[in-house]
């Protein structure tokens, strides 16, 4: 009888366990709480998390508004009725979600040196009542620009905090999670700055139930890698992706074979050993349970083109396309060109988007996707006319298979492409209500507001600020295009970058010339690569006065910003289209910079001016002259066979008066009888120019302003 009682016992036992619900305890302040969500109580991300979970699982939420992980805080956490609760709770898994109160200046500046501590005891605290339990802290959401103290300490202090919590996370061996990174580029989803709306809770609910159950959706890698794709060669790759967490993962391409694992946050790296040129290969990515294979693989040169509308042209509205299709096939089999074609769902044009179009926009769905191409008169025909060029050139010199991604919206400010990190801490200002930010070019804000003119009505549902700004996005926004086109490359291995843009930034070159620099930086931190090629194409001419100016301010970058390179076009510009049409000039000229300073191409070793025009070197007076010394300078000349024309002089009030030159070898000799002491000398100095100096290759000179030294 006693045996029968203690089996009974002992079934009703296991019974219980089997029933008894795994408890997750969702510790955190006015974010976990749920604060601003209209019904938290199923909304806030601990209710969607229980959702996510299902019936197995008891999600308990444990926030408290206001409350800081500092004991010394204005307001602690330990001391709050939601941290006994929670003790009380002893959940089997933890997830702590502290620190953003703490960035208010009543906290950090005075109690830094006490964060790890107490963030070690609120551990230990947890431990103590389940010693079992499975604890993982968090990286912090994001805090807007616009809260109210962002630039006075919110910022800074809130980097600091970041920091620290990996560190934490490794001293007390608990795991840590990531809020900050799937919510940093979507600041639609924070009306006030800082606390999520319904959505951005649920995007911290996947966060959090992903990393507790490892199930990340199974093997995936970014839409660029597929068949027929050009992996860059002569350099590790590194191949990238996500994965159910634990899982290994095999990389196998051309008898190679590299293992990663995946980490709790899902995402792996495999590294290969460089790759010669060639191909076609079969490269595989494989777990257990999945297998992704992609078919007639090349290893050869890949180069982002990137830019707004004169890089994204496309070649079959070029002046030489007619021509091109009669000569050449642009497909050659032993080395082909390969595309991968980025193009806009909805074009920036003068029409107002419909919800839908509105919605994805904010998804940061902007890009159509795509699949590498061959290169065909009929693929070409679509794709950028100077990205093609250039690829053309590179095939031709280089007998390499070439991969061209063409990455361009019309319109685009250079803002927009530049991450978000480096423009909160470098240009912050132009983050602000960006509709209404005269950094930003008028023309752009008033085709930005046309297009999204739905979303500006308070009605109509999209999101805004308590203070009624829409909070809609646009791809003229900063930050924009490199959060929808650039992030979602994950670090696809590149060779370098060509850039076609600045028409949208002429109005402002002193913002430019800060910008400019940061977005080079941007991308070579993006790609690892601090010396990463990155060649761009000066403005053409055309009848905008602010031109000249910015013009110059380009020839100066390219001297300020080391391995950048810098394609002359105002030869083939047009006065009345912002479009030009010839675009094979432009197409070749960055390949000849790209083969002489990337490549070392042997005939641009043995001939520089080649592969550039003549470059302004110094200038001085001399008795009643001024001379002009340039490099690149072999065989100078014009374009035309006629005299040199656009050069002036300043006089000693700074006026300019017409100037004859002449060329004597590598220098120019330039006087004015209307200037005795010339101050400063200026060539082509028009909107649309009409110098003519060119070297012995047909390269033209850039149109330049500069100031004598006495």
């Amino acid at each position: 009888m006693k045996n029968h009682i203690l089996i009974v016992l002992c079934l009703c036992c296991i019974a219980v366990q089997a029933s008894a619900k795994i408890k997750v305890a969702c510790v955190g302040n006015s974010i976990t709480y749920g604060y601003g969500i209209a019904n938290r109580e199923t909304d806030s991300y601990p209710s969607q998390l229980q959702g996510l979970l299902g019936e197995e699982y008891e999600v308990g939420n444990f926030g408290k508004s206001g409350a800081t992980l500092l004991n010394h805080g204005h307001r602690p956490y330990m001391q709050q009725e939601e941290f006994r609760k929670a003790m009380d709770f002893a959940g089997d898994v933890v997830v702590i979600h502290l620190g953003i109160n703490d960035t208010d200046p009543r906290d950090w500046p005075n109690y830094r040196d006490e964060f790890i501590t107490d963030y070690c005891a609120l551990i230990d605290s947890f431990r103590l009542v389940n010693p079992k339990t499975r604890i993982i802290i968090a990286r912090l959401s994001p805090i807007s620009n616009r809260h109210s103290r962002f630039q006075s300490g919110t910022r800074d202090w809130l980097e600091e905090i970041q920091q620290v919590i990996p560190v934490i996370a490794k001293a007390r061996n608990v795991e840590l999670t990531d809020f900050h990174t799937p919510l940093y580029n979507r600041p639609d989803l924070f009306p006030d700055g800082l606390h999520p709306n319904k959505q951005g809770a649920s995007i911290m609910a996947d966060v959090v139930y992903k990393h507790i159950t490892g199930n990340y959706g199974g093997l995936q890698l970014p839409a660029i890698y597929s068949d027929g794709m050009v992996l860059q060669r002569d350099v590790p790759l590194h191949i990238q992706g996500i994965a159910d967490a634990g899982e290994e993962v095999t990389v196998l391409i051309k008898g190679q074979k590299a293992h990663a694992i995946a980490g709790k946050d899902g995402r792996w790296t495999a590294e290969l050993k460089p790759l010669k040129a060639g191909g076609p290969y079969t490269f595989s990515v494989s777990t257990k349970k999945d297998r992704l294979t992609f078919q007639n693989v090349m290893a050869g040169e890949v180069w982002l083109c990137s830019g707004q509308s004169n890089m994204a042209f496309k070649l079959r509205y070029a002046a030489e396309w007619s021509k091109e299709k009669v000569q050449r096939s642009t497909n050659i089999v032993q080395y082909p060109i390969r595309l991968y074609n980025l193009n806009p769902v909805y074009p920036t044009s003068d029409t107002e988007w419909d919800s839908l179009s509105l919605s994805r926009v904010n998804e940061l769905k902007y890009l159509k996707p795509a699949s590498w191409t061959d290169c065909t008169p009929e693929t070409a025909a679509d794709f950028s006319a100077v990205a093609y060029y250039f690829g053309r050139m590179l095939q031709d010199s280089l007998q390499v298979p070439i991969g061209l991604i063409a990455n361009a919206v019309g319109g685009t400010t250079i803002e927009s492409w530049i991450d978000r990190h480096t423009m909160e801490f470098e240009f912050p200002n132009i983050l602000n209500n960006w509709m209404h930010n005269d950094f930003i070019q008028d023309w752009c804000r008033s085709r930005g507001a046309k297009n999204i003119a739905l979303a500006l009505k308070k009605e109509s549902g999209f999101p805004m600020t308590q203070n009624g700004e829409s909070l809609q996005r646009h791809p003229y926004q900063p930050c924009y295009m490199y959060e929808a086109g650039i992030k979602p490359l994950e670090q696809f291995p590149i060779r370098g970058v060509i850039w076609y843009q600045g028409e949208s930034n002429a109005h402002n070159k002193d913002a430019h010339a800060k910008l400019f620099p940061l977005l080079v930086d941007s991308w070579r931190r993006n790609w690892q690569q601090p010396e990463m090629p990155f060649l761009f194409v000066q403005l053409s001419s055309l009848t905008r006065p602010s031109w000249p100016w910015f013009r110059d301010s380009q020839r100066l970058l390219q001297q300020q910003v080391p391995h950048t390179g810098m394609a002359v076009s105002s030869d083939v510009g047009d006065s009345l289209d912002v479009h030009p049409r010839r675009k094979q000039p432009v197409g070749e000229r960055l390949a000849r910079l790209a083969l002489a300073d990337v490549y070392r191409h042997p005939y641009f070793t043995a001939h520089p001016s080649a592969a550039q025009g003549p470059v302004l070197n110094n200038v001085w007076n001399e008795k009643e002259s001024t001379v002009l010394r340039f490099d690149f300078a072999e065989g100078l000349t014009s374009s035309d066979g006629a005299a040199l024309r656009s050069f002036e002089l300043a006089d000693e009030f700074g006026i300019f008066h017409p100037a004859e030159a002449h060329i004597n070898g590598i220098r120019i000799i330039v006087s004015s009888p209307e200037v005795k002491w010339p101050t400063a000398v200026r060539y082509g100095w028009e909107p649309f120019s009409h110098g003519n100096l060119i070297n012995a290759y047909g390269i033209p000179a850039s149109t330049f302003y500069t100031q004598i030294t006495p």
